[in-house]
């Protein structure tokens, strides 16, 4: 495996991790919240913003560059990995109270990173590309049920917990396996 590929899966285990980290500090710095009650996205408003937005956008834009690097992947999962990277910055470029933008680029994210693994099906070892479709279904499923409005008793906060989730444990899993690859 040449070193294109290292760095891809360095870049978004690296990313991935940093955003999980970086959220769980916004969620405790933020007065009052909830994961059950509270969306992801209030984390990009108030005194948290600059934690959240920073942490998102350089997670979009790893994502971005991962899927530059990743030649060795097939094309379809290399694009959804720019979509869900496009998404995740501009989440943090436009926070909640922008509106309609914002939930542009939050269900471009939702969407296509949970469609990412699934582009892998074939082309990916297994038994882990087995797991990582099983998160990637799981992040669909809590998408559709969120659209819905059907949260299943953990409030909207704790359904979109369930689709993003599966989505940072799937690409971790996945670094993992690119950069260790001989």
């Amino acid at each position: 495996m040449d070193w294109r590929q290292k760095a891809a899966g360095l870049l978004i285990g690296i990313f991935v991790g940093q955003f999980l980290l970086f959220m769980i500090v916004a969620e405790a710095l933020y007065p009052g919240y909830s994961v059950s009650h509270n969306y992801i996205s209030d984390l990009g408003v108030g005194r948290t913003a600059p934690v959240f937005n920073t942490s998102i956008i350089l997670l979009g834009l790893a994502l971005i560059a991962a899927s530059v690097l990743m030649d060795s992947q097939p094309l379809p999962f290399r694009v959804l990995i720019a979509l869900s990277g496009i998404g995740a910055a501009g989440v943090g470029i436009f926070p909640e109270t922008t509106g309609i933008p914002h939930t542009i680029f939050s269900l471009i994210v939702f969407l296509f990173a949970s469609l990412a693994p699934l582009a892998l099906l074939r082309a990916g070892r297994r038994p882990a590309v087995f797991l990582w479709t099983a998160f990637g279904l799981v992040g669909l499923i809590a998408l559709v049920l969120y659209v819905t409005g059907h949260f299943l008793g953990l409030g909207h906060g704790g359904m979109e917990r369930l689709i993003v989730y599966p989505n940072m444990v799937w690409a971790l899993s996945f670094s993992g396996q690119v950069v260790n690859d001989k």
